[in-house]
């Protein structure tokens, strides 16, 4: 009788994950012991780094012919509870019918979503975001409807709220998208008292530059106090006019998280130990935006990113499997770290290490992030190579990263 893990999520942690646990049975010559079996709400990668770019509806890329040469079986649906103790996973398909399915390990790579606070008034009826493909969706025709909507101060104007990694790229994206409306006005709210609070001060100067030249306007200490269809009115009582408020401003792991017994982090990620196993929970792993896991030896957590969401999941389909087929299991380490955050027309900033120290900027940069967003994200359509990257050994960052700037220079 076969083995059979079970993974929640087909982002970029879920694909990964089913990914290097088939490449590690056949390396064993296992295959036969080993059933892998994703559910997600479609068989598609969402190409989420993406979604603040234009035409959001091309940012899926297909899965199914992968994952059937790779012999990794699917369900479409969507999990609603976990139950650890009995080894069980209850979901409901894509046709609505609910039905339970056991593992004898499970990784739970089901992601993360944007947080709407409840505090701000009209939030949900009024707020776009880019979290999802439906949502960057619905964005993108809002604005290109924006031109036959009478001119006006709150037509012309749009609102991001929230200058996170998110809110920039958005912000400085949304020039090139709003070219068809006339005076049109960005204006970038951030509750902290300096852009990219997150981001440390190494690229700051880099990105108030880019937003000064775009003509992004910049609001600081100024927290969203409500949204409604015509405007943001912000705490001190100022009153922004617009029918565009994007929303970017924080981010919690998937609600199942709390379905497993276990520590948690304020981002609602469950810690895990350096094999990405819950400790609570041992048949259990959790990867991608739903763990909270050590980096490397000095205290650093990986973040909710896509750099760190392929190497967990790699790491944790390797140790899934390895598992239930008695092979060694393997450390989760990334210490290397670089961050390539998209500025628009300006170009991009690339700034290395946890201090963030800028490496790269302008056009160069640029080139960098559009190979990352336009090509490396995306899995191999060829099976074997597609196995050959889901080893869990392979460059860290800094050696990644030199590789893509020989490639585009």
């Amino acid at each position: 009788m076969s083995n059979k893990i079970v993974i929640v999520g087909a982002g970029f942690a879920g694909v990964w994950s089913a990914l290097s646990a088939k490449r590690l049975a056949r390396l064993t010559n296992k295959e036969d012991n080993l059933q892998v079996l994703v559910i997600a709400p479609e068989s598609s990668l969402i190409m989420r780094p993406r979604l603040y770019e234009a035409n959001p509806s091309e940012m899926s890329h297909p899965l199914g012919s992968l994952f059937k040469s790779a012999g990794i079986d699917f369900l479409e649906g969507t999990a609603e509870k976990i139950h650890a103790l009995r080894h069980t996973v209850q979901f409901r398909s894509s046709e609505g019918i609910e039905a339970t399915i056991n593992y004898d390990r499970l990784i739970l790579a089901a992601g993360s979503s944007v947080v709407r606070p409840h505090g701000i008034s009209g939030i949900e009826q009024n707020a776009f975001d880019v979290d999802s493909l439906s949502s960057a969706t619905k964005l993108e025709a809002h604005l290109r409807n924006l031109a036959s909507l009478p001119a006006s101060p709150a037509r012309s104007t749009v609102v991001v709220c929230g200058a996170g990694f998110t809110g920039i790229e958005v912000a400085t994206e949304l020039p090139r998208r709003l070219h068809h409306i006339p005076d049109y006005r960005i204006v970038l709210v951030e509750n902290a008292n300096e852009v990219g609070p997150g981001l440390g001060p190494g690229p700051r100067p880099i990105i108030s530059e880019a937003l000064n030249e775009l003509g992004v306007e910049v609001k600081l200490g100024s927290a969203v106090a409500a949204i409604d269809a015509d405007s943001v009115t912000l705490a001190s009582g100022e009153r922004i006019k617009t029918k565009t408020a994007i929303w970017t401003a924080g981010i919690r792991a998937t609600p199942l998280t709390h379905q497993v017994p276990g520590e948690r982090d304020p981002l609602s990620r469950l810690r895990v130990d350096q094999n990405l196993r819950v400790p609570s929970a041992p048949d259990v792993f959790a990867t991608g935006d739903a763990a909270c896991a050590f980096a490397d030896d000095k205290g650093h957590h990986a973040l909710m990113s896509c750099q760190h969401a392929l190497q967990l999941g790699r790491v944790s389909g390797h140790n899934a499997a390895a598992d239930l087929l008695g092979e060694p299991l393997m450390d989760y380490v990334q210490a290397a770290y670089n961050c390539c955050l998209d500025l628009g027309a300006w170009g991009a900033v690339i700034a290395g290490g946890w201090e963030k120290e800028v490496k790269v900027t302008g056009d160069l940069a640029k080139r960098v992030k559009c190979h990352i967003n336009q090509k490396l994200i995306y899995p191999p359509e060829d099976v074997q190579q597609a196995l050959e990257w889901a080893n869990p050994i392979g460059p860290d960052s800094d050696q990644l990263m030199q590789q893509i700037l020989e490639a585009v220079a």
